[in-house]
C-alpha cells in the first residue's frame, strides 16, 4: 500500500474514532444545560445547529446542492421526513440522557442495526442470509427478555432504533451530503424551534439568559455538539472502508453503555444483563457474517480481474457480488 493512502487511511481512523467517540461521549453534555428542559434544549439544537453549519457550508463554498434541492419538491418532502424523524430521535435521547436513562438509550443504538435489517426485509423486500436472520431472533429474544426485566418494553430503545433507522432509510432515497442533509434538515427545524423559543421567552420559562453568560454559551454550543462529529465522519467516510465505519459504529453505544453504568450509577440487574448480552450476540452475528462476506467478495472480485480469468470469462456474463452488509452507518446527525 502507499504511502500515501496508509497515510489517508490514519487520518480517515482517527476522524472516525473522534466522530463516534464524541457521540459516545454526548451523554456527559446534555446534563449541563439544566435547568432547561429536554424541549428547550431541542429547541435550542436545531437553531444553534443550522448556524453552525451554514458557516461551514459558507467556508467550504458548498451551496450548489441548495438550488438542485430546492427544484426537487420530492426530494425536499423527503427532507422533511428525514427532519421529522431526527426531531424525534433527538428529543427523546436528550430527554432520556437526561433523566436517568442511559443505558436504555444506548441499547437503542445498539438494536438500531438490527431494526434496519428487519426495515429492510418488510419493506424493501430485501432477502437476508441465515446468519442474519439468525441475528435478528437473537434480537428479537434481547428485547423480550429486557421486556421482563424492565417490567415494559424497552419503549426508549426502540423508540430510538426505529426512529434512526426510519431516518436513514429516507436519507438513502435522498442520497445528499451529511453535512448538506444537516444543513436542509435543520432549516426546516429552524422557524418551528425559533417559534417555541420565542414563545417560552414570552411566557418567561425561558433559560437562555436567566441563568446566566455560561448557561447561554453552553446551549449555543448544541450547534457544535451536533456539527462537529459529522464533520469527523464526513472526513472518515471518504478515507475508510465501509466495513471499518461499521465496526466503528459501535463504539458510541458502548461508551454511551458505560457511562450509564460507572457514571451515572444506573442500575443493571441480572435480567437487563441478559437482555444486553443476547444484543451483543446478535451484533457479533451480524460483523462476523459481514466481514466474512466482505472476504468472499474481495476474492472474488479479484479472481475475475486476473488476466487469465478474464480471458476465460470473454463474453461470459459478470458474476452478481453481492456488496458486504455491516449495517451501513448514516451520514447523517447522531444523537
Amino acid at each position: 500500500m502507499p504511502v500515501e493512502s496508509k497515510g489517508e487511511q490514519r487520518i480517515g481512523l482517527l476522524n472516525g474514532f473522534a466522530a463516534y467517540g464524541m457521540w459516545g461521549l454526548v451523554p456527559l453534555f446534555w446534563p449541563l444545560l439544566e435547568p432547561a428542559g429536554a424541549v428547550e434544549i431541542l429547541a435550542h439544537r436545531m437553531v444553534w445547529s443550522l448556524g453552525f453549519v451554514v458557516i461551514a457550508l459558507l467556508v467550504m463554498r458548498r451551496w450548489a446542492w441548495a438550488g438542485e434541492l430546492a427544484r426537487q419538491p420530492r426530494r425536499l418532502a423527503l427532507i422533511t421526513v428525514a427532519a421529522a424523524f431526527i426531531t424525534v430521535n433527538w428529543g427523546v435521547y436528550i430527554w432520556a440522557v437526561n433523566t436517568g436513562h442511559v443505558v436504555e438509550a444506548s441499547l437503542g443504538y445498539f438494536i438500531n442495526p438490527l431494526v434496519t435489517i428487519a426495515m429492510g426485509v418488510l419493506l424493501l423486500k430485501e432477502r437476508l442470509r441465515p446468519t442474519q436472520w439468525a441475528a435478528v431472533g437473537v434480537g428479537f429474544a434481547a428485547v423480550l427478555v429486557l421486556t421482563i426485566g424492565y417490567g415494559r418494553p424497552p419503549w426508549i430503545s426502540l423508540c430510538l432504533a426505529f426512529s434512526f433507522a426510519t431516518y436513514g432509510l429516507v436519507k438513502k432515497k435522498v442520497n445528499i451530503g451529511g453535512l448538506e442533509s444537516l444543513a436542509a434538515e435543520t432549516a426546516i427545524q429552524f422557524l418551528p424551534a425559533l417559534g417555541f423559543l420565542l414563545w417560552l421567552s414570552g411566557q418567561g420559562d425561558a433559560t437562555f439568559g436567566s441563568e446566566g453568560a455560561g448557561h447561554a454559551a453552553l446551549l449555543a454550543a448544541t450547534g457544535v455538539v451536533t456539527a462537529a462529529p459529522l464533520v469527523c465522519f464526513g472526513a472518515a467516510a471518504i478515507r475508510v472502508p465501509l466495513s471499518t465505519l461499521g465496526l466503528l459504529q459501535y463504539l458510541a453505544p458502548v461508551l454511551q453503555f458505560l457511562l450509564g453504568i460507572l457514571y451515572f450509577h444506573e442500575a443493571m440487574p441480572a435480567e437487563r444483563w441478559a437482555g444486553f448480552v443476547l444484543v451483543w450476540g446478535a451484533l457479533s452475528l451480524l460483523t462476523w457474517d459481514a466481514l466474512r462476506t466482505s472476504r468472499r467478495t474481495r476474492a472474488a472480485l479479484r479472481t475475475s480481474t486476473t488476466p487469465r480469468a478474464a480471458e476465460a470469462g470473454a463474453g461470459a456474463p459478470e458474476p452478481e457480488l453481492s456488496e458486504p452488509e455491516l449495517s451501513e452507518p448514516t451520514a447523517g446527525p447522531r444523537p
